[in-house]
């Protein structure tokens, strides 16, 4: 059975005639609240949605994890460096790899790419993106055929099709008696391969490994091997272990945030300060809360000194208020998670009809490679947003509080 302090604070939050307006603020404090609280959990599950899939097309174009040799006089014996990973239950799959920068030219046209040697059946094993390959597949690199397999966007710039040439400059060119003149090799294009990466697409050309060992004169040395992980998640840590002090005098080893640490920081970053600039909107409501409940301690001062002459304590007082306040809090937040997680999970949905209804397109697919905004709502975040909304609310309620429980009954009844 509720306390009589909780009664009457539940008693307070009815709206009648003489303190309809007072009403309407907590109502409009309620709103508030749930406002905050429904932005917050659909803003941070839209970022969570987009950093999923973001990192479900990293991993699904990059190796987890790569291991080479620092000295490049010892990639020959790379086949050591399968014995280091060799027995680790999280290593699932790995594959050698030949890489090297190179610019390709074709009708005028000139493009710097990351040219990979690869073994097509091996490199299977490591990368998902092989599957769904717009034409060719990795089955057409032959060895010594000079065979290309070339990203959409180093074709579309290239205006090459499936059977064109494309010329490849290496890096380092030729020492003749007139001086040193590049070395240029032509390709056979058999295959386009898109990502789902704009940047991967852009500067990516694949190769059979024997022709990218004679193309870097490199003999039977390669680069590394790549590695695909059971967790890719916990890459980090698996790396970070995988070498003794003395293997990393000799090795390197690096996941796949290395070369996006960049990107995932931003974005942390961003997710971190959009985060406080959306729970100032649950601190104006909740300032909201703290005016309404002023307002009410002010029109109720005539109860509250009735209360106080029949013996209720100054405690049990600010009881009162503190439940008044604390319940408009718990209901704007319910509501607000409510709404916030409906809408977080049809987001997508939601902004589809509204493209549709506008005529815009709000999710650009030739950039992002996604057809429809993308949501992850996850259960921590809403359930710290809860928290903190009814944290806010339970400390707006104590100044109100603490005021109507200093009020002297002779005063307050001196004019009533």
């Amino acid at each position: 059975m509720a306390s009589l302090e909780t009664w009457i604070g539940l008693r307070y939050l009815r709206a009648k005639k003489r303190n309809g307006f007072m009403s309407f603020i907590t109502l409009i404090s309620i709103i508030g609240i749930a406002l905050g609280v429904t932005a917050l959990i659909v803003v941070l599950s839209v970022m969570n949605g987009f950093q999923k899939e973001i990192r479900g097309q990293m991993l699904s174009a990059s190796p987890h994890a790569e291991i080479g040799f620092q000295d490049q006089g010892g990639r020959e014996q790379w086949q050591q460096l399968r014995k280091v990973v060799a027995g680790k239950p999280e290593v699932l799959a790995d594959a050698p790899y030949v890489e090297g920068q190179a610019l390709l030219a074709n009708t005028g046209q000139v493009r710097g790419v990351k040219l990979r040697g690869i073994d097509p059946a091996e490199e299977k094993k490591v990368v998902d993106y092989w599957k769904d390959m717009p034409s060719g597949s990795f089955d057409d690199l032959k060895a010594d055929d000079f065979d290309i397999i070339l990203g959409a966007g180093v074709a579309d710039s290239l205006g090459v099709v499936i059977g064109g040439k494309v010329t490849v400059i290496a890096p380092e060119g030729n020492v003749t008696p007139a001086g040193v003149v590049p070395r240029l090799k032509q390709f056979r294009v058999v295959g386009i391969v898109k990502t789902g990466l704009l940047e991967t697409d852009n500067t990516l050309a694949l190769t059979h490994i024997k022709d990218a060992q004679t193309f870097y004169r490199l003999g039977e040395g390669v680069t590394g091997i790549r590695l695909k992980l059971a967790h890719p998640q916990q890459a980090p840590s698996f790396t970070s272990d995988l070498l003794n002090p003395e293997q990393l005098k000799t090795m390197w080893v690096r996941d796949w945030t290395f070369e996006n640490r960049t990107y995932f920081q931003a974005v942390e970053l961003e997710r971190r300060m959009m985060s406080i600039i959306l729970m100032l909107i649950i601190a104006v409501a909740v300032f909201n809360l703290v005016a309404s409940l002023v307002m009410a301690v002010t029109e109720k001062q005539a109860d509250i000194a009735i209360l106080r002459t029949i013996g209720m304590a100054p405690g049990s007082v600010m009881k009162i208020f503190m439940v008044q306040g604390a319940v408009a809090g718990f209901f704007g937040t319910v509501l607000g998670v409510v709404v916030g997680v409906v809408a977080g999970i049809n987001v997508g949905g939601i902004v589809a009809f509204f493209e549709n209804l506008l005529g815009v397109s709000l999710v650009q697919s030739q950039v992002m490679f996604l057809d429809q905004l993308p949501s992850d709502v996850k259960i921590e975040d809403v359930l710290i947003i809860a928290a903190i909304s009814l944290f806010l609310s339970f400390i707006a309620t104590l100044y109100p509080s603490w005021r109507a429980s200093k009020i002297q009954p002779a005063e307050a009844l001196r004019y009533e």
